[in-house]
């Protein structure tokens, strides 16, 4: 059994057990496969998410389904809060299935190839900041790289890390800010000893 494993395991490993392998994947497959799919979804302002148990084939997240538990997004999470909420939800739910799977009480269903989609993986260069993007995304990509990699702009040439914003009036309204080599702070601390803040990069 392996959770959201990021690597294609090789088949003669796979064979080993006898009625195959099981990933904890954190999405409701075939949506987001592949290594982000718990950013994907904040990133896209999905309204649910969920886990799905997999039994384990040659392919990436491509197995055929076993359980499913969904998860209402009502509030707004950053990654580790959404990232600890389904690591809880799929190990309770693969305490349910495995007995359920080994007692041959529930099949194994193929997932719809046609609503596949996938994610890659996250780097550094994915937390910049593109100021010309609508301000409910960057709010959404704040909290989807949060903690990691973070989300950054520029400053007087210096990385200067966004941690915390929220929207207020369909505007963004930044609320902790981290300077390179500094300690986290207000954005209102920040502008006291920055006043010639004005467009960031």
């Amino acid at each position: 059994m392996v959770a959201a494993y990021g690597k294609i395991l090789p088949k003669a490993l796979l064979d080993i057990p006898p009625k195959g392998s099981l990933n904890v994947h954190p999405s409701l497959l075939p949506k987001y496969r592949g290594p982000s799919p718990v950013q994907a979804a904040l990133l896209n302002g999905d309204q649910e998410t969920g886990v799905s148990i997999i039994v384990l084939d040659e392919k990436m997240d491509h197995g055929p389904i076993l359980a499913v538990e969904r998860l209402s997004m009502q509030k707004n999470y950053t990654y580790s809060e959404l990232h600890n909420m389904l690591a809880e939800l799929g190990g309770n739910l693969l305490i349910r299935t495995i007995p359920l799977w080994a007692e041959g009480k529930i099949q194994a269903k193929a997932q719809d190839e046609a609503r596949a989609t996938y994610t890659k993986m996250i780097t550094w260069k994915d937390g910049r900041i593109d100021w010309g993007k609508p301000a409910e995304y960057i709010e959404r990509q704040i909290r989807a790289f949060n903690p990691e990699p973070g989300t950054y702009t520029f400053y007087r040439e210096q990385v200067l890390k966004i941690r915390k914003a929220e929207l207020r009036d369909n505007k963004l309204v930044m609320r902790e800010v981290q300077l390179a080599g500094k300690k986290p702070m207000s954005f209102e601390d920040f502008l006291r000893g920055h006043q010639d803040y004005a467009n960031p990069q």
